[in-house]
């Protein structure tokens, strides 16, 4: 038997979430649907930088800004770029005075399930089959066997989204980047030469068509990833159960790097494999009555630009406020905010496109320095 919701949202990662809240802020319920058994079921991943104009508008649009100020890592802006002999070739201090403050995901994720009412979020339920069932009605039903409808369903599910093959035909496709993931716990104790390399904030050393993305966390860890070229098959060929094994196997991608840059995959406390995919640069779909996506559902894109998460959170209080704008004429509301999303999210993943070709090219670390004392400012 289903139960009915006016609205569902599929999926609590941080654009659900901000959809759920911006939506209670301006006085409508909405149901969230998350397949984690519970809040605390798995670690949340690493910092974020939180953007000014994205994600940073959808806090102050959610009424959180101030509460996000309080989780801020204070020194989390500072950036350091080194080649792979270790020599600094960019380094920048957080004065402050940036716009791009670091916080912890899973700290940010808590302050927006604090803010929500009680049973908004309905753990442990993974999404197994969506179909429309007429004038923009839809079923979702789960993986424990219950089911729901809704007469606007919200996809906030991420990369693989059960929700988007509603709207659209379109899969993400392995970009050519793989990571291997690394944590390297009590840094300044246990690690002091890598906390030493990484620094206070944003560490990047590229070469070779590979490098280190990493980042010192609030508590005390570091967080590394490996990241290359390489086939989409590679990390198969990988025992990632065998920690040690795992380890030598990526750091023959390293010959020739500085110790002290190798020792970030060497001495490191765990070791994870992720490959980077990615949408269609300007994915989009036609108008859908009675269902829309957000976040990476409507256009993951590869991390270099720093903007996953801060698109999600701007998509999501984006179309809550169209919901709260239009009420009562759902299309018109999914119109607004799909008007918006598309050339924005478009202009994104060609700029993360854009900069994963730069990073891991034969000049990677020439064309970052050119980018970073040249360019932009850093993020």
């Amino acid at each position: 038997m289903s139960t009915h919701h006016p609205i569902a949202i599929i999926g609590g990662g941080l654009g659900g979430l901000t959809a759920a809240r911006v939506l209670h802020v301006n006085g409508i319920q909405a149901a969230l649907f998350e397949l984690e058994a519970s809040a605390g079921a798995r670690t949340q991943g690493g910092m974020l930088d939180i953007h000014e104009d994205s994600g940073q508008k959808a806090l102050h649009a959610a009424g959180l800004h101030d509460g996000f100020l309080k989780i801020v890592h204070e020194g989390g802006q500072a950036m350091r770029l080194v080649g792979p002999d270790a020599t600094v070739h960019v380094s920048e201090t957080d004065d402050g005075t940036g716009g791009r403050p670091e916080v912890d995901r899973a700290d940010l994720r808590d302050l927006l399930l604090d803010s929500l009412p009680e049973g908004t979020v309905r753990w442990g339920r993974k999404a197994t089959g969506v179909q429309a069932l007429g004038d923009g009605r839809h079923e979702v039903t789960f993986a424990d066997g219950s089911a729901i409808t809704t007469d606007l369903l919200i996809g906030a599910d991420g990369a693989w989204s059960r929700v988007r093959p509603l709207l659209s035909d379109a899969t993400p496709a392995y970009t050519g980047i793989s990571f291997a993931e690394t944590d390297l716990y009590d840094a300044d104790a246990r690690h002091p030469r890598s906390a030493a390399v990484v620094g206070d904030g944003f560490f990047i050393s590229l070469g070779d068509r590979c490098g280190f993305l990493a980042h010192r966390e609030t508590d005390g860890s570091l967080h590394v990833y490996a990241a290359l070229k390489a086939g989409e098959g590679w990390l198969d060929t990988i025992d990632f159960t065998d920690l040690a094994a795992a380890k030598a196997a990526v750091l023959t991608r390293f010959d020739g790097w500085h110790e002290d840059l190798r020792a970030l995959i060497a001495d490191a406390d765990t070791i994870t494999p992720r490959r980077i995919h990615a949408l269609p640069v300007g994915h989009r779909w036609e108008r859908g009555a009675g269902v829309t996506l957000l976040g990476d559902a409507a256009h993951v894109m590869s991390p270099f630009a720093g903007e996953g998460a801060n698109l999600a959170m701007l998509d999501g209080a984006e179309l809550a406020e169209a919901i709260a704008a239009h009420r009562g004429d759902t299309e018109a509301a999914l119109t607004a905010y799909e008007k918006a999303l598309f050339p924005r999210s478009e202009a994104s993943a060609a700029e993360s496109a854009a900069s994963l070709e730069r990073m891991f090219s034969d000049q990677g670390l020439e064309r970052m320095i050119e980018f970073f004392t040249s360019g932009p400012a850093a993020g």
